[in-house]
Protein backbone atom coordinates (compact mmCIF):
# COMPACT_ATOMS: atom_id res chain seq x y z
CA UNK A 1 0.00 0.00 0.00
CA UNK A 2 2.91 2.19 1.00
CA UNK A 3 4.20 1.27 -2.03
CA UNK A 4 1.35 2.17 -4.43
CA UNK A 5 1.42 5.85 -2.31
CA UNK A 6 4.88 6.55 -3.20
CA UNK A 7 3.83 5.86 -7.17
CA UNK A 8 0.66 7.94 -7.33
CA UNK A 9 2.91 10.87 -5.44
CA UNK A 10 3.76 13.61 -8.30
CA UNK A 11 6.95 13.56 -9.20
CA UNK A 12 8.23 17.24 -8.28
CA UNK A 13 5.71 17.31 -4.94
CA UNK A 14 9.38 16.94 -3.21
CA UNK A 15 11.84 19.43 -5.30
CA UNK A 16 14.31 18.47 -2.81
CA UNK A 17 13.75 14.29 -3.60
CA UNK A 18 13.29 15.12 -7.67
CA UNK A 19 16.01 17.29 -7.99
CA UNK A 20 19.01 14.78 -6.82
CA UNK A 21 16.57 11.84 -8.67
CA UNK A 22 17.54 14.43 -11.75
CA UNK A 23 20.86 15.60 -11.22
CA UNK A 24 22.30 11.84 -10.70
CA UNK A 25 20.17 10.38 -14.00
CA UNK A 26 21.48 12.85 -15.71
CA UNK A 27 25.14 12.60 -15.08
CA UNK A 28 24.64 8.72 -14.92
CA UNK A 29 23.71 8.82 -18.16
CA UNK A 30 26.02 11.30 -19.78
CA UNK A 31 28.79 9.02 -18.49
CA UNK A 32 27.32 6.18 -19.50
CA UNK A 33 26.46 7.11 -23.15
CA UNK A 34 30.53 9.02 -23.32
CA UNK A 35 31.62 5.49 -21.95
CA UNK A 36 29.45 3.47 -24.38
CA UNK A 37 30.82 6.00 -27.56
CA UNK A 38 34.45 5.47 -26.76
CA UNK A 39 33.97 1.60 -26.78
CA UNK A 40 32.74 1.77 -30.08
CA UNK A 41 35.45 3.61 -31.37
CA UNK A 42 38.02 0.88 -30.46
CA UNK A 43 38.90 2.79 -26.64
CA UNK A 44 40.67 0.67 -24.50
CA UNK A 45 38.58 -0.19 -21.33
CA UNK A 46 41.23 2.01 -19.41
CA UNK A 47 39.59 5.06 -21.06
CA UNK A 48 36.12 4.73 -18.34
CA UNK A 49 38.37 6.32 -15.51
CA UNK A 50 38.94 9.87 -16.95
CA UNK A 51 35.28 9.02 -17.48
CA UNK A 52 34.04 8.16 -14.64
CA UNK A 53 36.40 10.90 -12.84
CA UNK A 54 34.83 13.90 -15.72
CA UNK A 55 31.40 12.88 -14.86
CA UNK A 56 32.46 13.18 -10.77
CA UNK A 57 33.67 16.32 -11.46
CA UNK A 58 30.49 17.94 -13.48
CA UNK A 59 28.31 15.98 -11.23
CA UNK A 60 30.17 18.24 -8.36
CA UNK A 61 30.56 21.44 -10.19
CA UNK A 62 27.07 21.95 -11.80
CA UNK A 63 26.16 21.30 -7.66
CA UNK A 64 27.66 24.64 -6.82
CA UNK A 65 26.30 25.71 -10.07
CA UNK A 66 22.63 24.97 -8.95
CA UNK A 67 23.52 26.81 -5.35
CA UNK A 68 23.91 29.80 -7.69
CA UNK A 69 20.98 29.44 -9.64
CA UNK A 70 19.01 28.89 -6.62
CA UNK A 71 19.83 32.53 -5.33
CA UNK A 72 19.25 34.63 -8.39
CA UNK A 73 16.90 32.61 -10.63
CA UNK A 74 13.97 35.23 -8.53
CA UNK A 75 16.52 38.39 -9.07
CA UNK A 76 16.00 40.74 -11.94
CA UNK A 77 16.81 39.37 -15.61
CA UNK A 78 19.59 40.90 -16.19
CA UNK A 79 21.32 39.69 -13.15
CA UNK A 80 20.03 36.41 -13.50
CA UNK A 81 21.38 35.83 -16.91
CA UNK A 82 24.25 37.95 -16.58
CA UNK A 83 25.30 35.70 -13.48
CA UNK A 84 24.30 32.32 -14.79
CA UNK A 85 26.41 33.40 -18.46
CA UNK A 86 29.66 34.05 -15.64
CA UNK A 87 29.02 30.97 -13.29
CA UNK A 88 28.57 28.66 -16.78
CA UNK A 89 31.92 30.48 -18.79
CA UNK A 90 34.06 29.48 -15.68
CA UNK A 91 32.48 26.15 -14.85
CA UNK A 92 33.29 25.01 -18.71
CA UNK A 93 36.81 26.42 -17.78
CA UNK A 94 37.37 24.52 -14.31
CA UNK A 95 35.67 21.30 -15.91
CA UNK A 96 37.86 21.22 -19.06
CA UNK A 97 40.75 21.96 -17.19
CA UNK A 98 40.18 19.37 -14.97
CA UNK A 99 39.20 16.73 -17.69
CA UNK A 100 42.44 17.45 -19.68
CA UNK A 101 44.64 17.55 -16.47
CA UNK A 102 43.61 13.90 -15.51
CA UNK A 103 43.73 12.48 -19.55
CA UNK A 104 47.30 13.53 -19.86
CA UNK A 105 47.92 12.86 -16.09
CA UNK A 106 46.49 8.91 -16.72
CA UNK A 107 48.26 8.94 -20.36
CA UNK A 108 51.55 10.54 -18.99
CA UNK A 109 54.06 9.45 -22.06
CA UNK A 110 51.44 7.88 -24.43
CA UNK A 111 49.73 10.55 -25.95
CA UNK A 112 51.98 13.47 -27.01
CA UNK A 113 48.66 15.90 -27.88
CA UNK A 114 49.97 19.52 -26.70
CA UNK A 115 47.54 20.94 -23.43
CA UNK A 116 45.94 23.54 -25.47
CA UNK A 117 44.57 20.91 -28.34
CA UNK A 118 43.34 19.05 -25.91
CA UNK A 119 42.03 22.02 -23.71
CA UNK A 120 40.39 22.97 -27.11
CA UNK A 121 38.34 19.86 -27.66
CA UNK A 122 37.33 19.56 -24.01
CA UNK A 123 35.90 23.13 -23.97
CA UNK A 124 33.66 22.03 -26.63
CA UNK A 125 32.30 19.02 -25.02
CA UNK A 126 32.11 20.22 -21.83
CA UNK A 127 30.26 23.62 -22.37
CA UNK A 128 27.52 21.73 -24.48
CA UNK A 129 27.37 19.73 -20.59
CA UNK A 130 27.68 22.34 -18.93
CA UNK A 131 25.63 24.31 -20.71
CA UNK A 132 22.33 21.48 -21.37
CA UNK A 133 22.47 21.28 -17.79
CA UNK A 134 21.75 24.78 -16.49
CA UNK A 135 19.09 25.08 -19.35
CA UNK A 136 17.16 21.79 -17.71
CA UNK A 137 17.75 23.27 -14.48
CA UNK A 138 16.32 26.77 -15.38
CA UNK A 139 13.32 24.83 -17.68
CA UNK A 140 12.40 22.07 -14.73
CA UNK A 141 12.22 25.31 -12.31
CA UNK A 142 9.74 27.21 -14.36
CA UNK A 143 7.81 24.18 -15.00
CA UNK A 144 7.52 23.45 -11.14
CA UNK A 145 6.98 26.85 -10.38
CA UNK A 146 3.96 27.66 -13.27
CA UNK A 147 2.38 24.22 -12.19
CA UNK A 148 2.97 25.67 -8.56
CA UNK A 149 1.28 28.87 -9.66
CA UNK A 150 -1.84 26.95 -11.16
CA UNK A 151 -2.19 24.72 -8.16
CA UNK A 152 -2.11 28.22 -5.66
CA UNK A 153 -4.66 29.94 -8.30
CA UNK A 154 -7.48 26.69 -8.17
CA UNK A 155 -7.03 27.05 -4.69
CA UNK A 156 -7.59 31.13 -4.47
CA UNK A 157 -10.79 30.51 -6.53
CA UNK A 158 -12.24 27.93 -4.22
CA UNK A 159 -11.13 30.23 -1.25
CA UNK A 160 -12.62 32.84 -2.88
CA UNK A 161 -15.85 31.38 -3.23
CA UNK A 162 -15.91 30.06 0.50
CA UNK A 163 -15.06 33.40 1.35
CA UNK A 164 -18.17 34.99 -0.42
CA UNK A 165 -20.71 33.25 0.71
CA UNK A 166 -19.33 33.78 4.52
CA UNK A 167 -18.68 37.47 3.64
CA UNK A 168 -22.95 37.24 2.57
CA UNK A 169 -23.81 35.42 5.23
CA UNK A 170 -22.19 38.06 7.57
CA UNK A 171 -23.14 40.89 5.62
CA UNK A 172 -26.86 39.91 5.91
CA UNK A 173 -26.40 39.32 9.41
CA UNK A 174 -29.98 38.73 10.48
CA UNK A 175 -29.83 40.63 14.12
CA UNK A 176 -28.13 43.30 12.22
CA UNK A 177 -31.32 43.76 9.98
CA UNK A 178 -33.64 42.47 12.54
CA UNK A 179 -32.56 45.61 14.85
CA UNK A 180 -32.69 48.03 12.18
CA UNK A 181 -35.85 47.32 10.82
CA UNK A 182 -37.13 47.36 14.36
CA UNK A 183 -35.70 50.56 14.56
CA UNK A 184 -37.32 52.22 11.29
CA UNK A 185 -40.62 50.37 12.61
CA UNK A 186 -40.59 52.09 16.12
CA UNK A 187 -39.77 55.27 14.38
CA UNK A 188 -42.47 54.83 12.02
CA UNK A 189 -45.11 54.17 14.58
CA UNK A 190 -43.86 57.25 16.74
CA UNK A 191 -44.38 58.68 13.07
CA UNK A 192 -40.81 60.29 13.16
CA UNK A 193 -41.21 59.82 9.52
CA UNK A 194 -38.06 62.29 8.66
CA UNK A 195 -35.48 59.65 10.71
CA UNK A 196 -37.49 56.53 9.27
CA UNK A 197 -36.74 57.64 5.67
CA UNK A 198 -33.27 59.11 6.50
CA UNK A 199 -32.86 55.13 8.47
CA UNK A 200 -34.20 53.45 5.42
CA UNK A 201 -32.25 55.74 3.32
CA UNK A 202 -28.95 54.61 4.70
CA UNK A 203 -29.64 51.10 5.40
CA UNK A 204 -30.79 50.96 1.13
CA UNK A 205 -27.31 51.97 0.71
CA UNK A 206 -25.09 49.57 3.11
CA UNK A 207 -27.02 46.85 1.39
CA UNK A 208 -26.47 48.16 -1.88
CA UNK A 209 -22.83 48.49 -1.84
CA UNK A 210 -22.36 44.93 -0.04
CA UNK A 211 -24.35 43.46 -3.05
CA UNK A 212 -23.19 45.23 -5.81
CA UNK A 213 -19.11 44.64 -5.06
CA UNK A 214 -17.78 40.62 -5.66
CA UNK A 215 -16.17 39.42 -2.33
CA UNK A 216 -12.57 39.19 -3.70
CA UNK A 217 -12.78 43.09 -5.10
CA UNK A 218 -10.96 46.05 -3.72
CA UNK A 219 -11.89 49.24 -2.97
CA UNK A 220 -9.96 52.31 -1.84
CA UNK A 221 -9.59 53.18 1.72
CA UNK A 222 -12.21 56.47 1.14
CA UNK A 223 -14.67 54.43 -0.40
CA UNK A 224 -14.17 52.10 2.82
CA UNK A 225 -14.53 54.80 5.45
CA UNK A 226 -17.56 56.23 3.82
CA UNK A 227 -19.66 53.02 3.25
CA UNK A 228 -18.41 52.32 7.19
CA UNK A 229 -20.50 55.48 8.06
CA UNK A 230 -23.24 54.64 6.51
CA UNK A 231 -23.06 51.51 8.64
CA UNK A 232 -22.50 53.87 11.73
CA UNK A 233 -25.19 56.17 10.98
CA UNK A 234 -27.74 53.43 11.04
CA UNK A 235 -26.04 52.08 14.21
CA UNK A 236 -26.17 55.28 15.68
CA UNK A 237 -29.86 56.16 15.43
CA UNK A 238 -30.52 52.57 17.26
CA UNK A 239 -27.62 53.35 20.26
CA UNK A 240 -27.83 57.32 19.89
CA UNK A 241 -25.31 58.82 22.45
CA UNK A 242 -23.82 55.41 23.60
CA UNK A 243 -21.88 54.80 20.42
CA UNK A 244 -19.07 57.41 20.01
CA UNK A 245 -16.74 56.58 17.02
CA UNK A 246 -13.76 58.31 15.83
CA UNK A 247 -11.55 58.42 12.36
CA UNK A 248 -7.98 59.18 12.14
CA UNK A 249 -6.99 58.33 8.64
CA UNK A 250 -3.55 59.45 7.08
CA UNK A 251 -4.62 61.31 4.09
CA UNK A 252 -1.39 59.32 1.99
CA UNK A 253 -3.46 56.32 2.45
CA UNK A 254 -6.90 56.99 1.79
CA UNK A 255 -5.89 55.82 -2.33
CA UNK A 256 -4.68 52.59 -0.74
CA UNK A 257 -6.87 49.65 -2.13
CA UNK A 258 -8.19 47.06 0.57
CA UNK A 259 -10.79 44.41 -0.06
CA UNK A 260 -14.31 45.59 0.04
CA UNK A 261 -15.93 45.30 3.64
CA UNK A 262 -12.96 44.70 5.42
CA UNK A 263 -13.72 46.84 8.32
CA UNK A 264 -17.35 46.21 9.13
CA UNK A 265 -17.08 42.90 10.70
CA UNK A 266 -14.53 44.19 12.84
CA UNK A 267 -16.86 47.78 13.83
CA UNK A 268 -20.18 45.17 14.26
CA UNK A 269 -18.08 43.20 16.61
CA UNK A 270 -16.58 46.29 18.28
CA UNK A 271 -20.55 47.45 18.68
CA UNK A 272 -21.86 44.03 19.95
CA UNK A 273 -19.14 43.69 22.76
CA UNK A 274 -18.08 47.17 23.89
CA UNK A 275 -20.72 49.28 23.09
CA UNK A 276 -24.02 47.19 23.61
CA UNK A 277 -23.52 45.58 27.12
CA UNK A 278 -22.54 48.70 28.45
CA UNK A 279 -25.19 51.65 29.94
CA UNK A 280 -22.64 54.78 28.98
CA UNK A 281 -22.08 53.20 25.43
CA UNK A 282 -18.26 53.04 24.22
CA UNK A 283 -15.39 54.62 21.46
CA UNK A 284 -14.98 53.19 18.93
CA UNK A 285 -11.86 54.70 17.03
CA UNK A 286 -10.35 53.69 13.19
CA UNK A 287 -6.62 54.84 12.72
CA UNK A 288 -5.06 54.22 9.58
CA UNK A 289 -1.83 55.05 8.64
CA UNK A 290 1.08 54.15 6.67
CA UNK A 291 4.36 52.23 7.93
CA UNK A 292 6.94 51.78 5.19
CA UNK A 293 5.27 50.12 2.36
CA UNK A 294 2.69 48.60 4.25
CA UNK A 295 -0.76 50.04 5.85
CA UNK A 296 -1.77 49.58 9.30
CA UNK A 297 -5.36 49.59 10.63
CA UNK A 298 -6.25 49.92 14.35
CA UNK A 299 -10.19 49.58 14.94
CA UNK A 300 -10.10 49.95 19.08
CA UNK A 301 -12.49 50.08 21.67
CA UNK A 302 -13.28 51.32 25.33
CA UNK A 303 -15.04 48.38 26.01
CA UNK A 304 -14.88 45.88 28.79
CA UNK A 305 -12.30 43.90 27.29
CA UNK A 306 -11.85 40.16 28.89
CA UNK A 307 -12.88 41.95 32.11
CA UNK A 308 -14.25 39.12 34.66
CA UNK A 309 -17.62 38.93 32.51
CA UNK A 310 -16.91 39.94 29.27
CA UNK A 311 -17.11 38.18 26.75
CA UNK A 312 -13.79 36.62 24.40
CA UNK A 313 -14.83 38.74 21.33
CA UNK A 314 -12.25 35.91 19.70
CA UNK A 315 -14.16 33.00 20.33
CA UNK A 316 -17.85 34.61 20.59
CA UNK A 317 -17.98 36.57 17.35
CA UNK A 318 -17.61 33.57 15.62
CA UNK A 319 -17.86 35.52 12.04
CA UNK A 320 -16.37 38.32 11.65
CA UNK A 321 -12.83 37.80 12.96
CA UNK A 322 -12.47 34.38 11.42
CA UNK A 323 -14.20 35.89 7.72
CA UNK A 324 -11.44 38.94 8.39
CA UNK A 325 -8.18 36.57 9.33
CA UNK A 326 -9.75 34.45 5.78
CA UNK A 327 -9.77 37.64 3.59
CA UNK A 328 -6.55 38.92 4.39
CA UNK A 329 -4.74 35.26 3.84
CA UNK A 330 -6.94 34.97 0.69
CA UNK A 331 -5.98 38.84 -0.37
CA UNK A 332 -2.20 38.77 1.08
CA UNK A 333 -0.69 35.39 1.61
CA UNK A 334 1.96 35.60 4.39
CA UNK A 335 2.30 39.27 3.63
CA UNK A 336 -0.45 40.11 6.08
CA UNK A 337 -0.81 40.42 9.61
CA UNK A 338 -4.01 40.20 11.82
CA UNK A 339 -3.33 40.56 15.84
CA UNK A 340 -5.73 41.31 18.67
CA UNK A 341 -5.35 41.72 22.08
CA UNK A 342 -6.75 43.84 25.39
CA UNK A 343 -5.08 47.53 25.44
CA UNK A 344 -3.22 47.97 28.83
CA UNK A 345 -5.96 51.08 29.77
CA UNK A 346 -9.14 49.00 28.86
CA UNK A 347 -10.66 47.51 25.97
CA UNK A 348 -10.30 45.59 22.87
CA UNK A 349 -8.01 46.31 20.00
CA UNK A 350 -7.41 44.23 16.44
CA UNK A 351 -4.51 45.48 14.18
CA UNK A 352 -4.58 44.60 10.86
CA UNK A 353 -1.20 45.10 8.27
CA UNK A 354 -0.71 44.49 4.55
CA UNK A 355 0.81 45.72 1.33
CA UNK A 356 0.29 49.02 0.69
CA UNK A 357 -1.29 49.00 -2.89
CA UNK A 358 -2.74 51.79 -5.36
CA UNK A 359 -4.28 51.77 -8.38
CA UNK A 360 -2.27 52.84 -11.01
CA UNK A 361 -2.18 52.63 -15.05
CA UNK A 362 -5.58 50.14 -14.48
CA UNK A 363 -4.01 47.81 -12.21
CA UNK A 364 -2.39 47.55 -8.95
CA UNK A 365 1.06 47.60 -7.83
CA UNK A 366 2.65 48.13 -4.77
CA UNK A 367 3.59 51.78 -3.55
CA UNK A 368 7.58 51.70 -3.29
CA UNK A 369 8.97 53.94 -0.78
CA UNK A 370 5.79 55.40 1.08
CA UNK A 371 6.43 56.99 3.77
CA UNK A 372 7.13 55.69 7.73
CA UNK A 373 5.06 56.83 10.22
CA UNK A 374 4.91 55.41 13.62
CA UNK A 375 1.74 53.76 14.73
CA UNK A 376 0.56 53.62 18.25
CA UNK A 377 -2.62 53.12 19.74
CA UNK A 378 -2.90 56.95 21.05
CA UNK A 379 -6.09 58.25 19.28
CA UNK A 380 -5.03 62.03 19.98
CA UNK A 381 -6.28 64.26 17.59
CA UNK A 382 -8.44 61.67 16.07
CA UNK A 383 -11.27 63.51 14.03
CA UNK A 384 -14.71 62.99 15.49
CA UNK A 385 -17.06 61.43 13.15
Amino acid sequence: MAVLDLADEPFFSDKNRAFWNLHSAGWAGAALLRAASGIANGQPLSFLVPVLISAVTGYSITLVLSVIYRNVIDRKPLMTWGTTFVAVAIGTLTFAYIDVWVLQTIREGADETPFAQLFVGALFIDATLIGSWSALYYAINYFVRAEEQADQLLRLEAAATSAQLTMLRYQLNPHFLFNTLNSISTLVLLKQTEQANAMLSRLSSFLRFTLINEAEAKVTLLQEIETLKLYLDIEKMRFEERLRTEFDIAPEAEKALIPSLLLQPLVENAIKYAVTPQEDGADIAIKVQLVGDRLRVIVSDSGPGLQAGASNPMTSTGVGMKNTRERLMQAYGDEQRFDSYVRSGGGFEVVLEFPYQVKQGGGETQAIGAPAKSVGTDMAGAVTA
